[in-house]
């Protein structure tokens, strides 16, 4: 049966894909629709193409009163990087099943990827009952005994309980409430379900409005977004992807059981390369679809290069940014393989809690006060701009509040006088203003810095790594190790001249290859030259936001004694 590209691709779950379409009608300019957008390609009635991947590309807004389309409102378009802020309005239709929620709803590894949902009836289990309205978080699905279920979570008294749901599960589940803030790219990667409308409203603009602003002066209402993708499709006896909008006026039908989808050029993500069995590496690959980026090893990888992927692994990288007060900070991923070395830089501590979760055990931390604190307390010290402490540890006192004895956290400091040592306390609720005194001449590999103190960290390239051939470190006038992540990488090398390999992080590069059944010539691989890879500002917010899951933030200040 005949259905707009627009209608199939809006009810296409990922899961299903590859598909093979065959046009059966559209509108068609004299010279290749696909021109328009970049894209050299024809089709014609009859012609198949099989899709291998889509993802949103922009979204239709239209403004909504009581959850309705305004009847006079206006259609615009928004790019996903529109600046705003959004939240969420909880979808109000139910879900008739979990295999409805699993085919239409985003669910990933990352907090983004977790949906919650709540049933209107107990859900008996084996060993657990799910109570009604009570919030269900969907974490990932898999096969479990040969059924595809849904891995799940419910907190109860703060304590999660994990437990699976299957696709046959059946029942009436609303999604919860959510009362996070995104953008418009996480929305549209994440938190708009297959086949229904997605209401936003705007949480915060981040800009001033402008007459070139598609919503209106002074807008803070809902919106009804639609999404444009755009599909990643290849043609048949034709080596490169061909990318559409699922918008074109162009009628399909899904010919897939009956089309041999083999005669097709069969292309693959690295992620689709990366879910491979490390037995079937190494392999050697043509590149369909080169990534972007003029940097190495980006740069050489070409469409039409053929290469040697030699394994998969993960590797752990140190997030950096420049220490500078403008908006021209650049943001960096650095491996343990760099070999240049780094001399501390001064740290800056706005608290006395800050200055209690730097303490560590090499040394002790010499501060100065830049900020003056009159003290409630005469328990406590009075702190003047210029004081100098050497911070020892956190404990608790008990100080004198209106009449009464109240038990508070304090940090545990020796003030540097003249020719003594003066031992004070600190309210650890201190609002001040440190920074450090640095003694401490050694030049550090990376490695021992993230094994001998805590991050964030203040350091400036004192050697330059000598084995890259422009190091855009050494030319920072300082930086600051933020956090240590781990993430996924290919090990890749050139096949006609194989004499350095590179790692190419496998969701940060989008890049499509064809395998070939060709031999590796050698199966160890050669040498691993470093990469420093820059980061755009946008994705270094995603990875300070999402990346690094395992590593809760510290607990708020404790606050000053009322």
């Amino acid at each position: 049966m005949a259905t707009t590209l627009e209608k199939f691709i809006h009810s296409l779950d990922l899961r299903a894909l590859p598909r093979v379409l065959q046009i059966q009608s559209g509108f068609y300019c004299q010279d290749s629709i696909y021109e328009r957008f970049g894209n050299e390609c024809s089709l014609s009635t009859e012609e198949v193409i099989k899709v291998i991947g889509f993802k949103i590309n922009k979204l239709i807004a239209s403004i909504c009163e009581n959850n309705e389309v305004c009847q006079f409102s206006a259609k615009v378009e928004l790019p996903l990087n529109f600046p705003g802020l959004y939240k969420i309005v909880a979808d109000k239709t139910p879900y008739v099943s979990i295999e409805e929620i699993a085919r239409k709803v985003s669910i990933g590894p990352t907090r983004l990827g977790h949906p919650c949902f709540y049933s209107t009836e107990d859900i008996k289990l084996a060993n657990f009952t799910i109570k009604r309205d009570e919030q269900i978080t969907f974490k990932s699905v898999e096969e479990v005994h040969g059924t595809t279920a849904v891995n799940c979570v419910v907190v109860r008294n703060n304590q999660p309980h994990s437990f699976t749901l299957p696709f046959s599960q059946e029942g009436e589940f609303y999604e919860c409430e959510d009362d996070q803030i995104y953008t418009l790219k996480e929305i549209a990667e994440w938190k708009i379900p297959k086949c229904r409308n997605r209401i936003v409203k705007l949480s915060n603009t981040l800009h001033m409005w402008d007459s070139s602003s598609p919503l209106p002066e002074n807008f803070d209402g809902c919106l009804i977004l639609k999404p444009v993708y755009k599909v990643q499709a290849v043609m048949k006896f034709q080596k490169g992807i061909v990318h559409i909008l699922s918008d074109l006026d162009v009628e399909v039908k899904d010919v897939t059981d009956c089309y041999d989808i083999s005669s097709f050029l069969q292309p693959l993500s690295l992620e689709d390369i990366f879910e491979r069995t490390s037995k079937e590496f190494p392999m050697v690959a043509e590149i369909v679809e080169g990534p972007s980026g003029n940097q190495k090893p980006y740069n050489l990888l070409s469409t039409g290069k053929e290469i040697v992927i030699y394994k998969k692994y993960q590797a752990a990288r140190v997030l950096a940014s420049e220490m500078r007060s403008d908006s021209s900070k650049r943001h960096y991923l650095i491996p343990m393989s760099y070999k240049g070395k780094f001399k501390r830089r001064p740290r800056e501590f706005p608290t006395a809690y800050d200055l209690e979760i730097a303490i560590s055990g090499k040394e002790l931390l010499h501060v100065v006060a830049t900020k003056a604190f009159i003290s409630p307390h005469k328990e406590l010290f009075s702190v003047s701009v210029g004081d100098q402490f050497l911070v020892q540890q956190c404990q608790t006192t008990e100080v004198l509040y209106e009449g009464r004895k109240q038990l508070i956290d304090v940090l545990a400091c020796e003030q540097i006088l003249s020719d003594s040592y003066k031992k004070v306390l600190l309210p650890m609720y201190m609002e001040g203003g440190f920074v450090e005194v640095i003694h401490d001449k050694k030049q550090y590999h990376l490695s021992e810095i993230c094994k001998e103190f805590h991050l964030p960290f203040n350091v400036k390239v004192s050697v330059r790594d000598l084995s890259i051939e422009k190091d855009v470190l050494a030319a920072a006038p300082g930086l600051q190790f933020e956090e240590e992540i781990t993430d996924s990488y290919l090990l890749i090398s050139s096949a006609s001249s194989p004499g350095e390999s590179w790692e190419i992080p496998v969701y940060r590069s989008n890049m499509w290859v064809h395998l070939l059944s060709k031999d590796v010539q050698t199966v160890v691989p050669p040498v691993t030259r470093t990469t420093v890879e820059e980061v755009s500002k946008e994705r270094y917010y995603m990875l300070r936001r999402y990346e690094n899951l395992n590593h809760h933030p510290p607990p708020r200040p404790p606050k000053k004694p009322t």
